[in-house]
C-alpha cells in the first residue's frame, strides 16, 4: 500500500472572473436559463484546467471540475448543485411556487410529505439564529430563479454536459480519473410540481432525463457523482417528525430511482452522495445514520460518499464499524475527512485518523479520502484550499497507521 486516493465532494472555490461572468450573463426569455457565448465557454474551460491542476498539486488524485460548468454569480451560494439542473430540463416555467415560498405542509402518519424550506423543524427551532444575518447561517444567493414543473421533463443539457465533460477529460494527465456531479432523481423532484399527477410519477419523470446526463459522464470514463441530500436531509424537512418507518419507505422510494437512473452505466463508475445539508446550522434535527444506512447501502452504486468530519455526524464511524457485515464487498467508501461547516482547518494527523477508521473497516484500497460536502461558496477560498492542502498532507501520513 503506497497511498490513500484522495478527492473531494465537488464545488470548489470559483474565481472572481468566473463569478463575475456569471452575473453578467443574460437570461433567456423563460427567466431561469442562462446565456452563454464564446468568451464565456473560454472561460469556464480555462478554469477547469486551473483548478484540476490546483487540486493535483495539493494531492488530490480523483480531482472534479469544481463544478464549474455549474452558475453561481455569487460568492455564497449553497445552491448550485441543484440549480444548475434548471438549465437543462424542459417542462420547467416561473411560478412563483419554489420551496423557500409555498405554504407549511404538515404530514401524517402514513402520509409523509416535505414542507417548505422555512418550515424545516431546524429552521424554526434556531429562528432566531437563522435570521440574524450576523449569525454565519446564510446560504447567499443562487444564480438563478427557482422554476416549477409544469410540464413533462426532457433533458435538453446536451451541450452543456459534452461540454462539462470536455472540459474536464482535457484537464486530467493520463492514467488520472476525474468525477463530475450530477444531480438525483429525488432530489431534482423537490422543486414544485404542478403537473404530474402524483409525487411517484414526478420523480419518475426525471429518472430517464437524469439518466442520459449521466450517462454522458460515465461514458467518457468519468465516475459521475449523484448528489442526493434528500436522502437524509429531507428528515428536518417533514414536520411534525415522521416515525423511522415511514421515513424509511419514503427514501426507498428515492433509492428506487436512483437505481431505475443508473442501470446499465458502470457500477464502478458511479459514486452516491449523501449528506444532511450544507449550510451552516445546528442540524439537531438530522436523522442519525444508523437507522437509514441500510436503506442507503440498496443503492446500486460503485462508491458512497458521506459527511465524516462534522461535528454532528463525526461518530458515526462507528456506525459504519457496526455495521461492516451489510458492506458489499465491492463498494468503495468515500468519507469526508474535512469540514464545509467549520473555519477551522484540519489538522494533518486528524485527518489521517479519520481516514485510518474507515481504511480498518473494509481495508485501504476501499477509501477515498474527501471532503464533507463541497466547499465552494461555502467557505472562503482561502480556507478551502487550505484544507485541501491538508486532506492531501493527511491521506500521505494516514498510510503508517495503516
Amino acid at each position: 500500500m503506497t497511498k490513500i486516493e484522495t478527492t473531494t465532494a465537488g464545488s470548489l472555490p470559483r474565481t472572481q472572473a468566473l463569478i463575475d461572468a456569471n452575473s453578467a450573463r443574460t437570461v433567456a426569455d423563460d427567466g431561469f436559463t442562462l446565456q452563454s457565448t464564446p468568451e464565456y465557454d473560454a472561460l469556464v474551460t480555462e478554469a477547469v484546467r486551473d483548478v484540476v491542476e490546483r487540486q493535483r498539486e495539493l494531492g488530490i488524485t480523483q480531482p472534479g471540475d469544481g463544478e464549474f460548468g455549474k452558475a453561481m454569480s455569487s460568492p455564497v451560494d449553497y445552491g448550485a448543485w441543484w440549480t444548475y439542473s434548471f438549465q437543462r430540463n424542459k417542462g420547467l416555467s416561473l411560478t412563483g411556487d419554489n420551496p423557500f415560498t409555498q405554504e407549511p405542509v404538515r404530514s401524517t402518519p402514513g402520509n409523509v410529505q416535505l414542507t417548505s424550506f422555512p418550515d424545516r423543524r431546524d429552521w424554526t427551532i434556531f429562528a432566531e439564529a437563522y435570521a440574524d444575518p450576523n449569525s454565519g447561517m446564510g446560504t447567499g444567493k443562487n444564480a438563478t430563479e427557482w422554476p416549477a414543473t409544469t410540464g413533462e421533463i426532457e433533458y435538453v443539457g446536451q451541450d452543456a454536459i459534452a461540454s462539462d465533460v470536455r472540459n474536464l477529460a482535457s484537464a486530467l494527465e493520463a492514467g488520472e480519473r476525474g468525477f463530475i456531479t450530477a444531480i438525483a432523481p429525488g432530489s431534482a423532484a423537490r422543486i414544485q410540481n404542478d403537473f404530474y399527477a402524483s409525487e411517484q410519477e414526478h420523480i419518475d419523470a426525471w429518472i430517464p432525463a437524469l439518466h442520459e446526463e449521466y450517462k454522458a459522464v460515465t461514458d467518457a470514463g468519468l465516475i459521475v457523482q449523484l448528489d442526493d441530500p434528500s436522502l437524509a436531509e429531507n428528515w428536518d424537512q417533514i414536520n411534525p417528525e415522521p416515525s423511522v418507518e415511514d421515513y424509511l419507505a419514503f427514501t426507498q422510494i428515492r433509492i428506487d430511482a436512483i437505481n431505475e437512473a443508473i442501470k446499465g452505466l458502470p457500477k464502478e463508475l458511479v459514486r452516491l452522495h449523501l449528506c444532511w445539508g450544507s449550510w451552516h446550522g445546528p442540524h439537531t434535527t438530522d436523522i442519525e445514520l444508523k437507522h437509514i444506512l441500510k436503506t442507503v447501502l440498496s443503492a446500486n452504486v460503485g462508491q458512497v460518499s458521506f459527511e465524516a468530519a462534522n461535528a454532528r455526524h463525526e461518530h458515526e464511524w462507528e456506525i459504519w464499524e457496526e455495521n461492516k457485515a451489510i458492506i458489499p464487498d465491492d463498494l468503495v467508501l468515500v468519507p469526508g475527512v474535512v469540514s464545509h461547516s467549520t473555519n477551522l482547518v484540519e489538522h494533518p494527523d486528524l485527518v489521517a485518523q479519520r481516514i485510518a477508521r474507515f481504511a480498518k473497516i473494509v481495508g485501504p484500497e476501499r477509501v477515498i479520502a474527501s471532503t464533507d460536502c463541497g466547499l465552494g461558496g461555502r467557505i472562503h477560498p482561502q480556507i478551502a484550499w487550505a484544507k485541501l492542502d491538508s486532506l492531501g498532507e493527511g491521506a500521505r501520513r494516514a498510510v503508517a497507521r495503516i
